[in-house]
């Protein structure tokens, strides 16, 4: 009877270590090389510096700082740049340019297991908030940076990163949500029906399994939760046409702040191209951000909601 009860027990742990594995394996994210080996277009090459930055649990991460092109009479604002699942520094290079003549610092960093960053046991988006940590604690020791007039712009996962790491440290003066998902639940679960996993079986055990991974309940670190926490200006851009995290996404995070303002552009999720026409929105954001802290522009086209300044 023991001998059996043994048995049962080691097979339903080895059936259980075999599902890890394969969660992690499924939801891994790939690693993709960058696309700016031949010279980043727009700004001066002798502006940007390859680096390599500390990052968690021993951990170092890959990055690109690059610097105003005019010599550095006084500390100058930095914004750090975080891609998105299964992205790296590369995809975000079309913000640079704009920041770049507006005279701000740029860090573009490669989230742990992304880009030339190194590899860990997992990646999640609360990992990513620890890596934007470590990439503003290195941005504020170096000089000619102003370490009181930092923002950080983020996209999908690394948006959703951007706020629950302005929702836990005071640090940063502004945020730049780009695509960001409402909530990680929902957003998992249409991976889940993208893929034909069935929910109330399968489905259910994933989303349990990997909260237990990541060490967190969704509810806590979803945007929607984490931006009323969030004690800086937020600005919210997001496609009409996003198929990843639909448009009503943008609307709800919104809402739940005073301090946010909501753009909708005409583009999807990527938002690369889409973002061009509005760059100057969003470098005077972040500039009237990281100088008083308020913006009162009017960020939003008529046609979408904006959250009420009350």
């Amino acid at each position: 009877m023991i001998v059996e009860a043994g048995a049962t027990l080691a097979g339903m742990l080895a059936i259980r270590k075999l599902a890890h594995h394969a969660i992690l394996r499924g939801l891994r994210a790939p690693r993709l090389p960058h696309d700016l080996d031949l010279g980043p277009p727009g700004v001066a090459a002798g502006s940007v510096r390859e680096q390599r930055i500390p990052g968690p649990r021993g951990k170092t991460l890959a990055g690109w700082l690059v610097l105003p092109a005019e010599p550095l009479k006084r500390p100058v604002p930095a914004a750090m740049v975080m891609h998105g699942w299964g992205a790296n520094a590369s995809m975000m290079w079309p913000v640079v340019p704009p920041l770049h003549q507006a005279g701000f610092a740029v860090l573009l960093l490669d989230a742990r297991c992304h880009g030339r960053s190194d590899d860990d046991s997992f990646s999640s988006m609360p990992r990513f908030a620890e890596d934007i940590a470590a990439g503003l604690d290195w941005l504020k020791r170096q000089p000619g940076i102003a370490a009181d007039r930092l923002a950080v712009l983020g996209h999908s996962v690394g948006a959703a990163a951007a706020l629950l790491h302005a929702s836990r440290r005071r640090d940063i003066r502004g945020v730049v949500s780009l695509s960001a998902f409402a909530h990680p639940r929902e957003l998992m679960r249409r991976f889940l029906c993208e893929k034909r996993i069935p929910y109330p079986v399968l489905g259910w055990y994933v989303l349990q399994h990997v909260q237990n991974v990541i060490g967190t309940d969704f509810d806590a670190i979803a945007p929607i939760h984490t931006i009323s926490t969030v004690n800086c200006p937020v600005l919210v851009v997001h496609g009409r046409a996003d198929a990843v995290a639909p448009v009503e996404d943008a609307t709800r995070i919104a809402v739940q702040s005073p301090q946010a303002r909501l753009l909708l552009v005409d583009g999807d999720h990527d938002l690369r191209e889409a973002l061009t026409p509005h760059a100057a929105e969003v470098v005077e954001f972040l500039r009237m951000a990281c100088g008083n802290g308020t913006t009162s522009l009017p960020l939003a086209d008529a046609r979408d909601p904006v959250h009420p300044a009350g």
